[in-house]
């Protein structure tokens, strides 16, 4: 029997992060991987998404075509026109830091116990002080009749396809289905999208949803909002297109159906119950120890389904494990969609504030009055803040802009430290920067807050 510190689940990337905090600090690490060192986000998700949505934004100025864009793709995640990821950088990394690399299914067989299937069908089993489940997520199939007759694909299948579909249906209008959504529709693809919801990214600040609408039907994309798809006809349609039926008795054709409609996270198998956990009603509150020398960490762990919440919480865990007086704050978790212009959040809006109790108020700049908006010619964009009038503090924020991935972290950073107004107020930035357009802000807000000055 093997012995480690740290045996790690899952090679994506909380599982990385674990294993790498854990070796930084000395530990031996095991790390268990069924399928790809790195991950979904390395190769179907992330990385693949981005490099298309940057094809896809050059393409509309005619310079960048899509066997451009797909081969490019390719190279980014190391595929090299192979039919399979190739994850050979992942496994040399995490082995040249130290660790023992096992390939296989594995499963937890008791307090400080994993066993591992290998795929030859031998078995190996690991004792450890501390195990971290990392294992991910993967896409929900929901069972539309007619659905799985037309191979529909997830977001493995769209972010890496090399053939563009003659027409697309979206069923859902998460951040995924969003953006490749935009990616199809920018490169010609006659694309529907359809959410249950009346609003695209429900869960994020209203604002920032109205302008992801826009941004979608500015690129070509059907919106059927508030309905949902109830069943499938295949090759029913024109030109042998499938016919989706909608709640509202409508209907959409295309001639691929892609599914973005939120994630499973697979924890049944993993024996959990050797340990005390019900896998089946474990809260998604991101606490990440979820019993006596075990971490769960990650997609599963919740409260978000973001790779840079995944990277925070297996470096967390590892700290957690070694006895270290930390624990989890979600207060400032950064939301980005990559379209064009990005759309970014942090916090919570106004509404989410004052049911919470706080007794706030929000100031929202419009972004196309603003000098950087003049410079770029923007025809919309905002940046709004939430302040909490007793704490003189920032609750949330959205931004709407070229580079709102980028400024939203100014917010991140005065949320995560409990800046105050006055101090952010105070602050200086380049000319003439989206950022610049937090100054108006924050001093509109040291106003609301002190009251305007009287005239001697």
């Amino acid at each position: 029997m093997d012995r480690f510190d740290f045996v790690v689940i899952g090679a994506g990337a909380a599982g990385e992060a674990a294993a790498q905090a854990a070796l930084e600090r000395g530990k031996r690490v095991a790390v268990v991987e069924r399928e790809l060192f790195g991950g979904s986000c390395s190769f179907w998700a992330c990385i693949p998404s981005k490099s298309l949505l940057h094809g896809a934004a050059e393409h509309r100025c005619g310079t960048y075509p899509w066997q451009r864009a797909s081969d490019r793709r390719d190279y980014m995640i190391n595929r090299e026109r192979r039919d399979w990821p190739d994850d050979t950088g992942h496994v040399h990394t995490l082995e040249e830091a130290g660790a023992t690399l096992v390939r296989g299914e594995a499963r937890i067989a008791g307090p400080g116990m994993v066993e591992v299937r290998r795929p030859d069908g031998s078995a190996q089993r690991l004792e450890t002080a501390a195990v971290v489940v990392a294992t991910g997520s993967q896409s929900k199939m929901p069972p539309i009749p007619g659905l799985a007759e037309t191979g529909p694909w997830t977001n493995r299948e769209a972010t890496s396809t090399r053939e563009l579909p003659r027409s697309l249906v979206v069923l859902g209008g998460g951040a995924s289905g969003v953006e490749l959504a935009s990616v199809f529709a920018r490169f010609g693809v006659e694309t529907a999208l359809i959410h249950s919801h009346d609003r695209l990214l429900e869960r994020d600040h209203a604002r920032n949803s109205e302008a992801i609408q826009r941004i979608l039907r500015d690129d070509g994309v059907e919106l059927r909002l508030g309905i949902r798809a109830t069943r499938v006809r295949p090759r029913a349609g024109d030109r042998d297109a499938h016919v989706v039926e909608l709640s509202d008795g409508g209907v959409v054709e295309g001639h691929q159906i892609m599914v973005a409609l939120g994630r499973s996270f697979g924890l049944e198998d993993l024996g959990l119950e050797s340990v005390g956990v019900d896998s089946k009603n474990l809260p998604r509150d991101g606490r990440l120890r979820i019993a006596d020398g075990v971490f769960l960490i990650g997609d599963p762990a919740g409260p978000e389904l973001f790779t840079h919440v995944s990277h925070y919480q297996g470096g967390l865990a590892v700290r957690m494990a070694l006895g270290e007086d930390v624990s989890p704050d979600y207060r400032a978790i950064p939301r980005a969609v990559y379209l064009e212009p990005e759309v970014a959040s942090v916090g919570v809006d106004l509404g989410q504030a004052r049911s919470a109790g706080a007794n706030a108020f929000e100031l929202v700049a419009d972004l196309a009055t603003t000098a950087r908006g003049y410079a770029l010619e923007a025809a919309f964009g905002h940046l709004a803040i939430v302040v909490d009038r007793p704490s003189e503090t920032i609750l949330g924020a959205s931004v709407v802009a070229p580079d709102a991935s980028a400024a939203i972290h100014e917010v991140v950073l005065a949320i995560q430290a409990r800046i105050p107004i006055p101090t952010l107020a105070g602050m200086l930035h380049a000319f003439p920067s989206t950022s610049r357009a937090f100054d108006g802000l924050y001093a509109d807000a040291l106003k609301q807050l002190r009251g305007a000055a009287q005239p001697a």
